[in-house]
């Protein structure tokens, strides 16, 4: 019984040990990956980001495409008389895909439905600048940002730019705040990145 106890213990081990060393390996990769930008056919975007989530098990592709991001943003939409805020596609026909790039993936990639190549001269895949993804937003930006419940800030960013509000909710590890503005005649929460907003004295 202490034997078959022992050799559970051991395998169980070795299943955290595999499980760690897999998810370093993960990281480590994950640093080298680069943005690049996929065409789609129009209206196809949704269609395409799913395929090409299909595709990554498929050919087992877990260490080389980590993220696929459909470009949005938020627009202020009247309709009947009301305002409101509403997402939609900020680059339609375009996706951007962080991975590891190689000719064979170039293959798999182009071959998924919904997509009809890469961004680049002559269809060839070009990795976006540094400059690129910071303008596009693909990379959350790191940023301390003294903010307690209460504070009064100003949007610096976005369809509220100017608009004055009240922080409800700081959430420092997504870097998103809730804050209580005005909208349209009423107030409302909003979820704000903390490079939307600057503190302002009360």
């Amino acid at each position: 019984m202490e034997e078959k106890k022992l050799d559970e213990n051991m395998e169980a081990n070795q299943v955290s040990l595999e499980e760690e060393k897999s998810k370093a390996e993960y990281e480590e990769a994950k640093s080298k990956a680069k943005w690049y930008a996929l065409h789609t056919y129009s209206g196809y975007e949704n269609v395409a980001k799913e395929n090409l989530l299909a595709v990554i098990p498929k050919f087992n592709l877990q260490n080389r495409i980590f993220d696929i991001v459909i470009p949005m943003e938020t627009v202020v939409e009247e309709k009947n008389g009301k305002k409101k805020l509403v997402e939609r596609k900020s680059m339609p026909c375009y996706i951007f895909v962080k991975m590891i790039y190689g000719d064979d993936l170039w293959h798999a990639v182009i071959n998924t439905r919904g997509i009809t190549g890469f961004v680049g001269p002559n269809a060839r895949a070009l990795a976006l600048t540094e400059e690129e993804v910071r303008k596009n937003k693909l990379e959350k930006i790191k940023i301390e940002a003294k903010l307690d419940v209460g504070d009064k800030v100003e949007v610096i960013d976005g369809p509220l730019e100017g608009t004055i509000g009240t922080v409800q909710t700081v959430n420092t590890e997504t870097g998103i705040a809730t804050v209580i503005v005005e909208m349209f005649g009423r107030e409302a929460p909003v979820d704000l990145d903390f490079t939307q907003m600057r503190k302002v004295d009360a």
